[in-house]
């Protein structure tokens, strides 16, 4: 256990963790909770497909609210917005990258709990963000991926707005 990464989280995705944990706690688990109490006032359990399919779908949910408790108790909360260099690509900076043949791609660096590729957003342990940290605009930087080496220049970096100490 010495060898621990630490759980780094944007305030949004710890945001949408515990809006996850909410739903599933408070409104999904009781349903289903009901579902299988009806179901097994029915009688004979063992072909009961409402009881089979609601204690499966439990488990699920009771596991699912177990790794959301681990990480959001882990989490160390990195607000982006207070980056004060950012001219360099750190946790939480918005990219814009250009390959070799001039494909353009923006990505934002989060944590690893809140990654989604498709909507751009890479974990901070992937290969290509941690190739990132630390650049500036006008870099070039070499990533090594499954299917090779691949170039990336970084075209602009941007980070949400300060905090303007708004009441």
């Amino acid at each position: 256990m010495a060898d621990v990464k630490p759980r780094f989280i944007t305030p949004d995705g710890l945001q949408r963790l515990r809006g996850e944990y909410e739903t599933l706690f408070a409104t999904e688990r009781p349903k289903v909770v009901e579902v299988v109490s009806w179901a097994a006032s029915l009688g004979d359990r063992s072909d009961n497909a409402d009881y089979q399919y609601g204690k499966k779908r439990l488990r699920e949910i009771d596991r699912r609210l177990g790794f959301l408790s681990r990480v959001m108790k882990a989490a160390k909360v990195v607000d982006p917005a207070n980056q004060v260099d950012r001219d360099q690509v750190r946790f939480g900076a918005t990219v814009e990258l250009a390959d070799e043949d001039d494909h353009r791609r923006t990505l934002t660096i989060v944590g690893d709990d809140e990654t989604d590729a498709g909507n751009g957003r890479i974990g901070w342990s992937a290969p290509l963000a941690r190739a990132l940290i630390g650049a500036r605009v006008g870099d070039e930087r070499i990533v090594r991926l499954p299917v090779g080496e691949k170039s990336y220049e970084v075209m602009a970096i941007r980070y949400p707005a300060g905090d303007a100490k708004t009441a």
